[in-house]
């Protein structure tokens, strides 16, 4: 079958999106794409950050100590 993302196959797609949407839009999608993957990236270090931090967090944090 071969592979889905090769150089051929990825110029064939942004000649497609080049057709269906101008030259002129092409940058403002690409724009929008890019926010989107950076907010999805920082979403997911959030979440990884704060599991980290409640996996290292101290057991006793909750006891009172005397």
């Amino acid at each position: 079958m071969g592979d889905l993302f090769s150089g051929p196959h990825i110029i064939l797609i942004g000649l497609v999106i080049l057709l269906m949407f101008g030259g002129k839009k092409v940058p403002e999608l690409m724009r929008g794409l890019g926010k989107g993957i950076r907010e999805f990236k920082d979403a997911k270090d959030n979440v990884r950050k704060e599991i980290e931090d409640h996996i290292n967090e101290p057991a006793d944090k909750g006891t009172i100590s005397k």
